[in-house]
């Protein structure tokens, strides 16, 4: 409920009364349990991210980590419109979730580009990539896509993905193209 509030009207729209007013409780009694507002969006997000860690599979490849994100989008869609509205927010150095949001994206590229570079010392990816600037490109995507997706619902999510990361695969792998020969010559 918190999370579909902040969604609807962000965190500075929405007030510590109005969430316990949605839940059936007294202001006092959502205080009771959360200290502030700002403690109770730690916990919100807290909750969002054991969610992602609970679907993640750090085991297998990039791509198919990255096919399976659209999940995350069907599964918890109010999710990702409070996520979406508290980053906004905070983009500014002295906003209150500021290092949060900032120490999640650093993570996300880390954890992807350690994928990458696992694939390229096995032997899968192409070592003349930077992991990192990769990883950035990759979070940059389904930022964008998280925007994209909440602005125009309609957005058919599985194909963009299919053809994203079946894009990433081919600029990834070692393994030439498919498809006719280059003319170049």
């Amino acid at each position: 409920m918190a999370q579909r509030m902040v969604a609807r009207n962000g965190a500075r729209g929405t007030t510590l009364g109005q969430i316990a007013q949605e839940a059936g409780v007294t202001p006092a009694g959502l205080l009771h349990h959360f200290e502030s507002k700002e403690q109770l969006l730690h916990a919100v997000l807290d909750t969002r991210d054991a969610d992602d860690l609970a679907a993640a599979n750090f085991r297998g490849g990039t791509i198919e980590q990255l096919q399976k994100v659209v999940e995350r989008f069907e599964r918890t869609p109010e999710s990702i419109g409070m996520f979406t509205v508290l980053l906004t927010e905070n983009l500014e150095p002295e906003a209150p979730l500021h290092e949060r949001f900032l120490n999640r994206y650093r993570l996300s590229v880390d954890i992807i580009a350690k994928g990458i570079r696992r694939g390229q010392r096995e032997g899968r990816y192409r070592t003349d990539l930077d992991p990192a600037v990769k990883a950035a490109e990759i979070v940059a995507f389904i930022t964008g896509l998280e925007t994209s997706w909440l602005l125009d619902p309609s957005i058919p999510l599985t194909e963009v993905f299919r053809e994203y990361t079946s894009s990433l695969d081919r600029r990834l792998s070692l393994s030439p193209p498919s498809g006719p020969p280059s003319n170049r010559g």
